[in-house]
C-alpha cells in the first residue's frame, strides 16, 4: 500500500521460489523481501534471490540482532530495514537502492539535501536547519561520503578506504572518533541521533526519514 501510493508498480510473491520466478520474468528495479518466507528462511532467502536477479534486494524484518543483519548483507542484501519503519523511510530507501543500481545517486550532483541538512559540494558549505556547520576536512569528507548514499548502509571498510585511504581500512577506531565528533555537531542529542545512525557490526547510515517524535 505504501509503495503503490507512491506510483510504484508491484508484483507480489508469497515464497522465495515465486519471488525468484517473478524477478526472472518481470526484471524488477528492486526486490523487497521478508527475511523469513514459507520455503526459505534467513540469509537463504537472500542467497536464493541473489542467484536469480541482479536487482537490489532490500530485506525487511523484525529481527534486530547484529548477526541477522550481518548474515543478510553477507548473503547479498543491499539494505536491511527493521520493523517497525516509517512509510517515508521505506520509500526513500527503495528509491535510494534503485538510484544506486542505476548509477544515478548523488555522485553527479553538486547539492545534497537530506531533510534539513544541506550540503553544497561546490561551495564546500554544510548547513543544518539554516545554520552553517563548521567541519574539519575529515569530518566534511566523511559526511559527504555518507550523504551521497543517504538512506543506505555504508560499510565501515568502505568509509575508511574512501575517507582515509586503503591503508587505513582496518582503523575502525578512526571512524568511531570522527562519527562521534560529527554527531556532536549534527545531532540535538548525540545519544539519540536523528541523522547519523549506526548499523551495528556493519557500518553507518544517514537517516532519510523524518524523526518528528524527537523534541525540538
Amino acid at each position: 500500500m505504501i509503495l503503490e501510493s507512491r506510483d510504484f508498480r508491484l508484483r507480489e510473491a508469497t515464497s522465495a521460489a515465486d519471488g525468484a520466478d517473478a524477478a526472472r520474468l518481470y526484471r524488477p528495479d528492486a526486490v523487497l523481501s521478508e527475511f523469513s518466507l514459507p520455503d526459505e528462511s534467513g540469509p537463504r532467502v537472500v542467497e536464493y534471490l541473489r542467484t536469480r536477479t541482479l536487482a537490489p534486494i532490500l530485506v525487511v524484518s523484525h529481527r534486530e540482532r547484529e548477526r541477522d543483519k550481518v548474515a543478510a548483507f553477507e548473503a547479498g542484501a543491499d539494505d536491511y530495514i527493521t520493523k517497525p519503519f516509517g512509510s517515508e523511510e521505506l520509500v526513500a530507501r527503495v528509491r535510494a537502492a534503485i538510484r544506486r543500481a542505476n548509477g544515478s545517486s548523488h555522485e553527479g550532483t553538486s547539492v545534497i539535501d537530506v531533510r534539513q541538512l544541506h550540503v553544497d559540494l561546490e561551495r564546500r558549505l554544510v548547513t543544518l536547519r539554516g545554520t552553517e556547520l563548521h567541519l574539519t576536512p575529515i569530518e566534511y569528507k566523511l559526511l559527504v561520503a555518507l550523504a551521497r548514499r543517504a538512506g543506505a548502509v555504508v560499510p565501515t571498510r568502505d568509509l575508511l578506504e574512501e575517507v582515509w585511504g586503503p591503508e587505513f581500512a582496518d582503523r575502525v577506531d578512526y571512524l568511531r572518533v570522527y562519527v562521534s565528533q560529527l554527531r556532536q555537531k549534527l545531532e540535538r542529542d548525540p545519544a539519540r541521533p536523528e541523522y547519523l545512525v549506526t548499523e551495528p557490526a556493519v557500518g553507518y547510515r544517514v537517516r532519510v526519514d523524518s524523526f518528528a517524535e524527537l523534541p525540538k
